[in-house]
């Protein structure tokens, strides 16, 4: 009885195993065809840990494609350790501690295999949306024993096809690239950025490419994009204080060349506000002008400064107040003028608005609607642009293409940016570009190469 019961465990094993395999082959064999559909290369099927980068690339979820492959790597590592532990002769003095090294390896492994089950989710979440598919099919990709099943009827099925090939794509995104540079003003702004890249994991990462345009001066820019499309990373290039491979003019001057003689040329004001509570406005000024303001600047002509600012931004009345007693709306003014002290020709402010009601907001972009009138350059970054739209030149609209890269998806007028994208608002636009896992239409690439072939003639 035993030996029959024993022989039906073996058989049952050896079912397991044989099925296991049968169904890994026509898993592979799926997702070969896949990758050809993609324009990928469908041997690469054949690889573990490779075969999940691509079908990330395939979904356009490439940065998940790539932390799937990486638990592949990990979990085939720890097996194979496993393995060999149990092929060593185990004595009885080390029994307990290669049974101990194994319960680490097994420990290790699940909270990498729950990573890998989040990140399976985006990719084959990914390549449901580019199949146009329903998202019930996520519960057949995501079990070992029928993941083989979408990878056929995918693969095989001639209805289903994707969206867009992996390659195409990249080759237009690639063109887009070496084309489009303005010529430089010799008043305004002018950006040709082709390309501002960082090291991420030992591995270079492109934060935005190919951006080019001319701003004249007196204009007022609204600043659009989704999270992540690359706004600060725009704004910092442009203001020299992390350089990229560009070239960045105003009226004239070259922003990296001679940034010691431009730094007094732009303001920029971040979100949060760095100002001491228990000091008085006048001396918060007066301390921003000693550091702004070059240093041939004699103390009268900094105190005539102060005088000036604190009158354009209403803050003469309060002027011996500490700063933790001012309201919201004139900490935000104080901020501003702690940076427009300098006069600068390029005014930058990023979320100027957050924490005011309707009116104070209103308020606070009239009077840079004031100061763009000047002959000022002003580009703002907004989470609630639609209640001050009309007071804005020019819209510019960052977006992540499919390889996560910030992409220049548009820069003209209010009214042509309405056009361009058929959208009433600002919010609707910033969401047409917006992914569509963050809850956006994902028309980033569409409008990112239709902007580019508008521009480029």
């Amino acid at each position: 009885m035993d030996q029959a019961f024993s022989l039906l465990c073996s058989v049952l094993f050896l079912t397991s195993g044989a099925m296991n395999v049968a169904l890994a082959i026509l898993y592979i064999i799926g997702l070969w065809r896949i990758l050809e559909k993609s324009g990928l290369k469908g041997w690469l099927a054949l690889i573990p840990g490779i075969r999940d980068y691509e079908l990330g690339r395939c979904a356009g979820r490439e940065p998940e494609g790539r932390a799937y492959c990486m638990t592949a790597f990990v979990i085939i590592a720890i097996n194979l350790i496993t393995a060999l532990i149990g092929q060593r002769n185990v004595t009885a003095e080390n029994a307990e501690s290669a049974a101990s090294f194994i319960m680490i390896l097994t420990v290790v492994m699940i909270p990498i295999a729950i990573v890998r089950f989040v990140y399976g989710i985006r990719v084959f979440g990914g390549l449901i949306q580019v199949y146009g598919l329903k998202k019930r099919w996520i519960w057949l990709c995501l079990l070992s024993y029928t993941c083989w099943i979408p990878a056929l009827i995918w693969g095989f099925g001639k209805k289903y096809q994707p969206e867009w090939q992996v390659e195409d794509l990249r080759a237009a995104m690639a063109r887009l690239a070496s084309s489009g540079s303005v010529t430089v003003m010799d008043e305004g702004l002018t950006v040709n950025l082709k390309e501002r890249s960082a090291t991420e994991y030992f591995r270079k990462k492109t934060l935005l490419r190919d951006i080019h345009m001319s701003i004249p001066q007196g204009h007022m820019v609204l600043l659009l994009g989704g999270s992540g499309a690359g706004k600060t990373t725009f704004v910092n290039a442009v203001n020299g204080y992390e350089k990229a491979d560009a070239e960045v003019m105003l009226n004239g001057g070259n922003m990296y060349t001679q940034y010691k003689k431009m730094q007094y040329e732009v303001g920029f004001v971040p979100q949060s506000e760095m100002m001491r509570g228990k000091d008085t406005v006048l001396s918060t000024l007066l301390d921003a002008a000693r550091l702004r303001l070059p240093k041939d600047v004699s103390a009268r002509q900094r105190r005539e400064r102060v005088d000036e600012v604190m009158k354009i931004f209403g803050l003469l009345p309060v002027k011996n107040n500490l700063v933790e007693k001012l309201s919201g709306g004139q900490k935000k003014r104080l901020s501003i003028s702690m940076e427009f002290i300098s006069n600068p020709s390029l005014f930058i402010l990023d979320e100027p608005d957050s924490g005011l009601d309707g009116v104070m907001a209103r308020e606070l972009f009239r009077q840079l609607r004031l100061i763009a009138d000047t002959g000022k350059i002003i580009i703002v970054i907004t989470h609630t642009p639609d209640r001050v739209i009309d007071l804005f030149d020019d819209v510019i609209v960052l977006a992540k293409d499919s390889a996560r890269t910030g992409r220049l998806a548009f820069y003209g007028s209010v009214e042509e940016a309405r056009r361009f994208f058929g959208r009433d608002t600002m919010e609707e636009i910033v969401k047409s570009v917006n992914r569509r896992e963050e809850g956006g239409d994902g028309l980033a690439d569409e409008y990112v190469m239709r902007f580019a072939e508008a521009r480029n003639g």
